[in-house]
């Protein structure tokens, strides 16, 4: 089962900075996940939420941000400042742990419709990371899976289940073409035969307690995002 550090270290370090990155890179993990957003002026940036609110007390919208005016704000302590992230950035980041992988959210709905995985290709295109396997696309927009599939069909896309599928789409029916899916602890532990049905096997998230992880690797469980990577390594092994 690959572990992966969801936005970061979140755990133990402000969520997407680059202390959070680079701390989980460090360990012997698979790779990190990254939710993306399009700034005012075009640019991918690192953030989960629409506004700057929850992470750095301030309700500026991401969207309506260039990116100097986001990178302004502290994301990170009084005592360690931390600066939002550009994928451009991370990607550096990523250069430094070439044995890493890379799960990059592209987050809807948004203003910016299908610009937002446009930009994410180009991105990649330029680095020459549009086959890499390394780099997996996810999702909770089939629209968004459907454009990267175009865009990118080397690489690997993850569809992510909301949890109102379970009463509107109980047959887990599809409307794009991943290589895989994945699923919440709780859509998982409703509906376990999800978690073997896909030929890659299951992405799930966010797997924070023991038993839980423990549960989740018994079920064979391919991918598990974790906001506690040390926990599931002591786990683990």
């Amino acid at each position: 089962m690959h572990i992966i550090a969801h936005r970061g270290f979140r755990g133990h370090y402000p969520e997407m900075s680059e202390i959070a990155f680079r701390s989980a890179l460090e360990m012997p993990i698979h790779g990190v996940e990254c939710d993306v957003r399009l700034s005012a002026d075009g640019q991918v940036v690192c953030n989960h939420d629409a506004t700057m609110l929850r992470t750095a007390g301030d309700p500026m919208r991401v969207s309506r941000a260039t990116v100097s005016q986001l990178k302004r704000l502290n994301i990170g302590t009084q005592d360690e400042v931390q600066r939002v992230l550009t994928l451009d950035e991370l990607l550096d980041i990523m250069e430094d742990y070439p044995d890493k992988h890379l799960y990059i959210e592209t987050k809807h709905p948004v203003v910016t419709g299908p610009i937002l995985e446009e930009q994410v290709a180009l991105r990649l295109r330029y680095r020459g990371l549009l086959e890499d396997p390394r780099i997996h696309i996810i999702s909770f927009s089939h629209a968004a899976i459907r454009r990267m599939a175009a865009l990118a069909p080397h690489l690997d896309r993850i569809y992510l289940r909301r949890e109102w599928e379970l009463r509107y789409n109980p047959r887990d029916f599809g409307f794009s073409t991943p290589t895989a899916k994945g699923l919440s602890v709780m859509r998982g532990r409703l509906t376990p035969s999800l978690i073997t049905s896909g030929k890659k096997g299951a992405y799930m998230w966010t797997v924070n307690k023991e038993e839980d992880m423990l549960w989740a690797k018994e079920q064979g469980v391919s991918m598990m995002a974790t906001d506690f990577p040390d926990i599931a390594l002591k786990l683990f092994g």
